[in-house]
Parts: structure tokens; C-alpha cells; sequence
């Protein structure tokens, strides 16, 4: 249960801000019913001073509406505008005030520091002079005289850049822009200009970031946006080209650059989504065909060409097409020999190819470019095992079968091999010695691809026949000959199980 000690206590906490509350509450009544300025200009003062700009903001509303004439309403309303951040909106009330009295030097200090921001450097300077002419305090005239001379330089530097780009020296012209933006913040033109000249240099992050600015800075600039699109698109991203263009598209929907780009994007677009959608679902050969046809749709665009050719190159490998993927991906890492996502793809495809000793410098050089990837230290592990397994026996290929083989093949091929190889087959000492030697092999490869666990165990680089490759493991003893020596003297009597 509450006590009432701290119920009194809480009370007492919030009553002097319930009083300021009652008599803000007060004040707006009186301005609502007798609709005097001076209540409105006073209250939002009050606001303002308390730092509550959109209430302050409504006062002095009410009050320019009702006094149109009142200078000190428009100026106040500037003074929340710039507060809130919305120089535009403070622009046109400075304006009025210096309309209404031409000699508020304050005003048109703001107002000629506003133009210098925007670039608008004539009527800037035309400010400043006029500030300067006037009666200003010793503060003003010192920033009306500091910021004039700024402004000339910066009149200079906007000739320079100008020429420098007519030239075609964009980064002289970079150089030139960047002082003149650090003064003229919400210059469009000067952002456009830089934009356009990093564009040339090939900085195409820094052109991103002029051209957003210019797009918000400036009301419908959908050559902004239009820019912004194709700058994405030829990076390579559709995702991020597409969200621009619509930018444009919801500006001006008969904008013919921006519609025409549009269908491009969305064409392409809906391609790649489809091709991962189908990868995610194992649909390989689908996904293949899919990236084709997004390498026919933009076969001019580097970055989309090599992308649909590495997503086929890994779809390829998933779907253990070696030969295929080998070539795909080898064409990717012509390009782009230090692509890590490409280069575990192809050795894969190695490994499924038995192409071991490549497989291991794929994955070689993928940990290079990316350390501590754990799924490229398995593979790694892996192919080396591979390899050195593939130096010693190598059961599938003592049988003639692929990796991939189901049991039924296995034991196909083994009792072909069995048949052909057995050693009474032979009267040569020396060919029935190698025969011996042949058939053994046979059986123990069919031992060990036939058995669930040690074929895991051979695809993992152990030899389970190997002693060797066995220690600290359990061993499988191969039983295909027991009960008998295959190499007793007399004729050989065996009696194989090939089933």
C-alpha cells in the first residue's frame, strides 16, 4: 500500500511545475480570447527561453497572422526556425523583417550569413555592405567586414574551380570546391560540381555522399537522384540504384531518364532475387539459368557480370558439375584473383575433381585474404589429407569409380575387377604376383567403400587398412581373407563372397 507521506512527497515535487503549467496554460487563454500580439510575442518568448521551439513556433504564427506589419513577429519566428534547423524556412521571414525595416542590421546580418551558407554570394555581399553602411554595433561591423572578405574569397576560389573543371583538372577543381563548401555548406551548385569531378577521379563514395546532400538541399532535384541511381548501378548494386530512381520516379513520374533507368533496374533486379531464391531452394540448374540472364540483360556492367558469374560458379560447384564450375569460377579469378567466396567455390570443385594439389593452393591463397575463416581451415584440412591419401592408395580409383558412387556401383565394378584379376587367372609367376597383389587391393577397396565408417573414415584422409594412419584409432581388420593364405604354396582355391 501507498503511504501517504510519499504521495505528499510526489505532490510537492511536481507542483511548481504544475503552477508553470497553470500559468503558461493562463497566458494562452488570454491570447485565445482577446488575440493580443503582445500576449503572443511574450509567451513565445517565455517557450522559447524554455527551449519548447514548437509551441514558441505556434505563438509567433499566430502572432504574424495577426499582425502582418510586426517585424519583431517575423524576426522571432526566424530566431525558432533557425533554432529548429530550418534555415529555408528563416529566409523568406528575414526577408520581410528587412522589407518591413530596412535598417534592423541584425536581420540582415542573419540573412547575409544565410545567402553565404547557400552560396548566393552577390546578395551576400550585398548584405554585408549594406551592414556595413548602416550604424552597426562594433561586434557587427567586425563580422559584417570578416565575413565580406570571406566572401570575395570565396568568389575567387568559385572562378578558379570553375576553370580548373573546364579543363578537365578535376582534382585541382576537387581541391578548390572543398574550401569553397566549407564556407558555402548548402551550396548545391559547388556539390554538384565536386560530385561530378569525383565522379571523373573515380571516388565514387565521395560523389555518393555530394550528390545525397544536393538531392536534400535543393526541392526536386531528380538529376540528383538520377546520378545517385546510376552511380549504384554501375557499382553493382541494384538493390540500393533501385531505391534512388523511385526517389526520382515519386518527383517527377514522367521523368523519361529516370522511367527508362527504372525498368532496367527492376528487370535486373528481379533476376538476381530470383536466382538467390532458387539457390536457397537447391535449384541449381535453375539458378544458373537465371544468372545467364541477368549477364544478357547487363552484359556491359563489369560488376554484374562478374557477380552472376560467381553465383553460377557457385551454384555450379553445389551442384558437384566440376568441369563446369572450375571454368566459371577460373574466369572470375582472372578478374578478381583475391576473391575468397570464388576461391573456395573452385577448390571444391577441385576436390570433387580430385584435383587435390590445386585444391590446396585455392584454399592457400583464400586464408590469405581472410584469416581465421574456420570453413577455410576445414578445407584446407581436408584437401590436405586428400592429397596426401591420393600419394598412397586411393580405393576409388583402384576400382574406377567416383567419389559420389552409390554401393550398388561400388560392388559392380568390384566383382568386374574381382573377375578379371584373379590370380588363377594367371600361370606367370610374376604376373600371377602381380595379379595376387591387384586382387587384394580390389577387395580391400570394396571393404572399405561398402562399410559406412570407413569409407567416412577414407573420405576424411584416413586409410583405414593403413595401420599407420590408424594409430590412436580403432582398427578395422580386413576379413576378406580370412580362414586362408592367398599366397600358400599350390594352386589357389579362393573363394570370394561377391555379393
Amino acid at each position: 500500500m501507498v503511504s501517504i507521506d510519499h504521495v505528499a512527497h510526489k505532490i510537492l515535487t511536481y507542483f511548481p511545475y504544475v503552477l508553470v503549467l497553470i500559468d503558461i496554460r493562463f497566458q494562452g487563454g488570454k491570447c485565445g480570447k482577446d488575440g493580443s500580439v503582445d500576449n503572443h510575442m511574450e509567451m513565445g518568448k517565455k517557450l522559447l527561453a524554455a527551449g519548447q521551439l514548437a509551441d514558441a513556433l505556434s505563438h509567433f504564427h499566430a502572432a504574424v497572422d495577426r499582425d502582418p506589419q510586426n517585424y519583431m513577429a517575423y524576426y522571432r519566428r526566424a530566431t525558432v526556425f533557425l533554432a529548429m534547423g530550418k534555415s529555408k524556412s528563416a529566409l523568406p521571414d528575414l526577408s520581410r523583417v528587412i522589407e518591413l525595416k530596412p535598417d534592423f542590421t541584425s536581420a540582415r546580418l542573419q540573412r547575409g550569413n544565410l545567402l553565404l551558407k547557400q552560396g548566393k554570394l552577390d546578395e551576400a555581399e550585398s548584405d554585408f555592405k549594406k551592414v556595413l553602411k548602416s550604424n552597426p554595433s562594433d561586434k557587427e561591423e567586425k563580422e559584417a567586414q570578416s565575413q565580406l572578405t570571406k566572401s570575395d574569397e570565396i568568389q575567387r576560389l568559385v572562378a578558379q574551380s570553375r576553370q580548373s573543371f573546364d579543363n578537365k583538372d578535376y582534382v585541382t577543381a576537387a581541391a578548390q570546391l572543398d574550401t569553397v563548401i566549407e564556407t558555402c555548406i548548402w551550396d548545391v551548385t559547388s556539390r554538384e560540381m565536386r560530385a561530378e569531378c569525383f565522379i571523373q577521379m573515380g571516388e565514387m563514395g565521395k560523389a555518393i555522399s555530394d550528390l545525397k546532400a544536393a538531392s536534400k538541399l535543393k526541392n526536386d532535384n531528380t538529376q540528383a537522384f538520377y546520378k545517385l541511381s546510376t552511380i549504384y548501378y554501375n557499382l553493382g548494386d541494384h538493390e540500393m540504384s533501385l531505391s534512388e530512381v523511385r526517389e526520382c520516379l515519386k518527383l517527377d513520374p514522367d521523368h523519361k531518364q529516370c522511367y527508362s533507368h527504372y525498368k532496367q533496374v527492376k528487370k535486373l533486379n528481379k533476376q538476381i532475387q530470383a536466382a538467390e531464391e532458387y539457390i536457397q531452394e537447391q535449384r541449381y540448374e535453375d539458378a544458373v539459368s537465371k544468372y545467364e540472364a541477368v549477364i544478357t540483360t547487363e552484359p556491359n556492367v563489369q560488376h554484374f557480370l562478374l557477380l552472376a558469374k560467381e553465383r553460377i560458379c557457385h551454384a555450379l560447384t553445389q551442384a558437384q558439375q566440376a568441369s563446369r564450375a572450375i571454368s566459371v569460377c577460373s574466369e572470375v579469378l582472372k578478374s578478381n584473383p583475391a576473391n575468397v567466396n570464388v576461391l573456395k567455390d573452385r577448390a571444391e570443385a577441385y576436390l570433387q575433381d580430385e584435383q587435390y594439389e590445386e585444391a590446396v593452393k585455392d584454399y592457400e591463397t583464400a586464408a590469405k585474404h581472410s584469416e581465421g575463416d574456420r570453413h577455410i581451415k576445414e578445407g584446407l584440412e581436408r584437401a590436405q589429407r586428400l592429397l596426401k591419401q591420393s600419394q598412397k592408395r586411393d580405393y576409388y580409383k583402384i576400382l574406377g569409380v567416383k567419389r559420389t558412387a552409390q554401393k550398388k556401383e561400388i560392388i559392380r565394378a568390384y566383382r568386374k575387377l574381382a573377375q578379371q584379376w584373379h590370380p588363377d587367372n594367371f600361370q606367370d609367376p610374376e604376373e600371377k604376383k602381380k595379379a595376387e597383389k591387384k586382387f587384394i587391393d580390389i577387395a580391400q577397396a570394396k571393404e572399405v567403400l561398402t562399410d559406412p565408417e570407413m569409407r567416412t573414415k577414407f573420405d576424411h584422409g584416413e586409410d583405414p587398412m593403413d595401420p599407420e594412419s590408424q594409430q590412436g584409432h580403432h582398427h578395422h581388420h580386413f576379413h576378406g581373407f580370412q580362414g586362408f593364405n592367398p599366397f600358400s604354396s599350390g594352386p589357389f582355391n579362393f573363394k570370394f563372397n561377391f555379393n
